[in-house]
C-alpha cells in the first residue's frame, strides 16, 4: 500500500494563537526518528488506497490522548486547528485522515505490538536524555473501570471502604525524582499488585517505595536482585509492637504517595477514569498511549522548567 505524501506547503498560520498550548515548543523535545522507523511495516502493502504516514497517526493519537477526544472529535480538530496540523505534519489546505482511519490505525499498532514496543522506545530515549535519575523508584498500581459491565476479559476488584469496580488495573514503575514512568504492566483489575510487583521492578531501581501490597519476602528479593534497596511499607505482625510499624512507615509515606499524582494526571486530565474500548489489548494500548503522552509532557515540562 503507497503512502501518502503531506506537509508539501509551507505554513502561513499565525503561530501567536497557539502559544498557550506550546504544541511547537513540545514538537521540538523528542527525537521521533526511532518511533518513525518503529512505525514503517504499519501500511507497507503494495496495493490499495494511499495510506496516512503513520508517524503522522501515531502523533493524532497523543493528541487525542492529551486533549481527551474521541475519533470524531480528533478527525474535526485536524480539520481546522492549525496547531494539531503542525503537530502531525499536515500544511494547511491538505485533506486530514477521517475517524475510520485512526480505528484502523489502533488495530495495527495492537496486532504488531507496537504499543508496547513504542512505550519501551521512547523510554528509553528519554531516559537517556537524562529524564530518569534512578536514585529512587515508586511501584504502585491503579484500577480504571472497563468500558462496559459485557467486556468479558476485565475483573471486578474490591477496594477498601469503596465499591467495587469492573475493569483492569496499570501498575507502574515511577522515577522518584523525575516522575518518568519506567514500566507499566496492565492485567485484569482483580490482579494482586504483589504478584505483578515482581515484573515492574526496573534495573539500578535505586530506593523502591511502595505500600503495604507490596509486603512480601518475593519483592524485597526481587528489588535487591536488581541492585536496590527496599523501602515498603510494612504490614502489622500479630505479637509485635504497631509502634514499630509505624516509625518505619512514617516517613516513607510522603515519598510513595509522590505516583499518585500521576493517577491524577491520568484520571483528571486524559479522563482515564473509564477505558474507551473492550479488551485487553485496547486497554493496553490506551494505557501504553497514555504513559506515553505522559512521560512526553514530562519530560518537555523538566526541560522547561
Amino acid at each position: 500500500m503507497a503512502r501518502r505524501s503531506i506537509g508539501q506547503e509551507r505554513f502561513g498560520f499565525d503561530r501567536a494563537a497557539d502559544r498557550v498550548m506550546g504544541l511547537d515548543e513540545l514538537l521540538s523535545a523528542l527525537d521521533f526518528k526511532v518511533p518513525a522507523q518503529l512505525l514503517s511495516p504499519v501500511y507497507s502493502a503494495a496495493k490499495g488506497e494511499p495510506a496516512w504516514p503513520p508517524l503522522s497517526m501515531f502523533k493524532a493519537l497523543l493528541l487525542a490522548t492529551w486533549y481527551d477526544l474521541s475519533d470524531v472529535a480528533l478527525a474535526e480538530a485536524l480539520t481546522d486547528r492549525a496547531s494539531f496540523r503542525r503537530f502531525c505534519g499536515f500544511s494547511r489546505d491538505e485533506a486530514t485522515p477521517e475517524r475510520t482511519a485512526f480505528v484502523r490505525f489502533r488495530r495495527m499498532l495492537i496486532a504488531n505490538g507496537l504499543d508496547r514496543s513504542l512505550f519501551e522506545t521512547i523510554t528509553l530515549q528519554l531516559e537517556a536524555k537524562g529524564a530518569a535519575v534512578r536514585k529512587g523508584t515508586l511501584i504502585d498500581a491503579t484500577i480504571i473501570a472497563s468500558a462496559s459491565k459485557g467486556d468479558g476479559e476485565a475483573r471486578w476488584a474490591k477496594r477498601k471502604n469503596k465499591a467495587p469496580v469492573h475493569g483492569y488495573k496499570a501498575h507502574v514503575a515511577v522515577d522518584r525524582d523525575t516522575g518518568l514512568i519506567r514500566e507499566v504492566i496492565v492485567t485484569p483489575a482483580n490482579e494482586a499488585d504483589v504478584s505483578v510487583g515482581l515484573e515492574i521492578i526496573p534495573d539500578e531501581p535505586g530506593e523502591v517505595y511502595g505500600d503495604k501490597a507490596y509486603d512480601a519476602l518475593s519483592i524485597e528479593k526481587a528489588i535487591l536482585r536488581a541492585g536496590g534497596t527496599p523501602r515498603i511499607l510494612r504490614n502489622g505482625q500479630r505479637g509485635k509492637p504497631a509502634q514499630r510499624f509505624e516509625e518505619i512507615n512514617r516517613p516513607l509515606r510522603p515519598i510513595r504517595a509522590r505516583v499518585e499524582k500521576i493517577f491524577g494526571t491520568w484520571k483528571r486530565s486524559y479522563r482515564l477514569r473509564q477505558m474507551r474500548w473492550i479488551g485487553l489489548a485496547k486497554a493496553a494500548l490506551q494505557i501504553h498511549l497514555a504513559t506515553i503522552a505522559y512521560n512526553y509532557k514530562r519530560y518537555w515540562r523538566l526541560q522547561t522548567s
